[in-house]
């Protein structure tokens, strides 16, 4: 891991209840490893939610505090948390924000679902749970059955199991775009 190409970068990770515990802090730690800034973002500040598994965690700010050029990439975890998420109208602005400045936006297992809602994922060669399969192509998504796609400034995996491919992704991805 380049810790110099990552260290002056920051990152925003999406909670709410219910998102899939590894999915959060696996990408949190590693990340926080690498010396990269790292805000747990939430429908609410500084609020608890609870992982699918119930590992707890504090939002840091709400999503209406963001702006993507406060970050250089944005994660989007996986559990049932997505689901709710992305009917949260800030959030997509967000998402789209990140997409159509070609920063890093990053998704896996249900976090998909996020991307779908905001509309980035046309012609975009996707992975994810396979039980969103289909929601994704019928988005425009290209997918594929990959522990890892990278296509652009997106990166997908599909579960917990993927993490660590998904995470080596993100951190190539920070060394070929350092930050200015």
């Amino acid at each position: 891991m380049n810790k110099r190409a990552i260290q002056s970068m920051r990152f925003v990770i999406l909670v709410g209840n219910e998102y899939e515990d590894l999915e959060v802090w696996y990408p949190k730690l590693r990340l926080l490893e690498a010396g990269a800034s790292v805000v747990l973002a939430g429908p609410k500040k500084e609020t608890l939610y609870h992982g699918k598994h119930g590992y707890p965690c504090t939002s840091d700010v709400a999503f209406t505090e963001l702006t993507s050029s406060d970050f250089h990439g944005i994660v989007l975890p996986g559990g049932w948390m997505p689901d709710l998420v992305r009917r949260d109208a800030s959030v997509l602005a967000l998402v789209r924000e990140f997409a159509a400045a070609g920063k890093l936006v990053a998704a896996i297992c249900h976090g998909g679902w996020i991307a779908i809602s905001a509309g980035v994922y046309e012609n975009i060669q996707v992975t994810g749970s396979p039980g969103i399969k289909d929601d994704l192509v019928n988005a425009g998504a290209l997918w594929q059955d990959a522990a890892v796609v990278e296509d652009k400034h997106f990166i997908s995996s599909r579960r917990p199991s993927d993490l660590p491919l998904f995470m080596e992704a993100i951190v190539r991805w920070c060394e070929k775009n350092p930050s200015p």
